[in-house]
């Protein structure tokens, strides 16, 4: 049997989270830079250990006003202090409920700035170093914050199920009306060329090698839990199981 390993950034304000919940392997909470407070983090841990679910801070630049989807001009003591902030945050309340942090994950803007952007990508990775809590790092292939944490941390190397790419394998932007998979059999059919063959495809049919080792769904795209049992079931019928913790 294969094992596919399924992430899903979760404690965002979203509908379906329940729902999503018991077909990922791994959550990545909002801890309050974009979205999230005390008692949405407490909610999805909750959730994330009744299912066995691992648990990932997915912290962001202060700004709930744009859901951390715009770059931020702030210092990079104010970045950093957010960063850390949001991680202790959510730390406490998974170790108050018997939990453990697994992993990093930048949201939005602040990841997109991460993969090209030196100086962001080394605040990232001194504010997780700093923290001492031995998080692994789930960033994107062929970036700068995995190319300076190669050897200070484990990379988890991230694709998404349900974002087209650009053959620089950048995501093709939310301004784009195909920014966006949303089709069940089409995430399945981008999912598993990834998961199976090691290619992504993207734009014009390019194909381009991939070593990613998990795989992101969006929560907030309307058919996710439609789109995530499909994918479960699919799985299912070619004997291939979501990993669990």
């Amino acid at each position: 049997m294969q094992i596919i390993h399924l992430n899903c950034d979760l404690g965002e304000g979203g509908k379906f989270d329940a729902q999503l919940m018991p077909h990922i392997s791994a959550c990545n909470v909002a801890c309050g830079g974009h979205a999230g407070d005390a008692d949405t983090m407490h909610k999805t841990v909750m959730m994330a250990m009744e299912y066995n679910v691992e648990i990932g801070a997915h912290p962001s630049y202060p700004d709930i006003e744009n859901f951390g989807r715009q770059s931020l001009d702030i210092s990079e003591n104010e970045l950093k202090k957010s960063i850390q902030e949001q991680l202790f945050s959510l730390d406490a309340i998974a170790k108050n409920q018997g939990g453990k942090l697994t992993h990093f994950k930048a949201h939005g803007a602040l990841y997109n700035d991460a993969v090209k952007d030196q100086k962001i990508a080394k605040i990232i990775l001194n504010s997780i170093a700093e923290s001492n809590l031995n998080l692994k790092l789930y960033a994107p292939q062929n970036s700068i914050i995995s190319e300076l944490a190669n050897g200070k941390m484990e990379v988890v190397f991230e694709a998404f199920a349900d974002r087209n790419y650009n053959p620089d394998l950048s995501l093709v932007s939310r301004t784009k009306n195909n920014a966006l998979i949303i089709q069940k059999e089409d995430v399945f059919k981008h999912l598993f060329s990834m998961f199976s063959t090691g290619k992504i495809v993207c734009e014009n049919d390019i194909k381009i090698p991939s070593v990613a080792a998990t795989y992101c769904l969006h929560s907030d795209t309307p058919n996710s839990v439609e789109i995530i049992k499909f994918l479960d079931q699919e799985f299912s019928k070619m004997n291939i199981k979501i990993a669990k913790r």
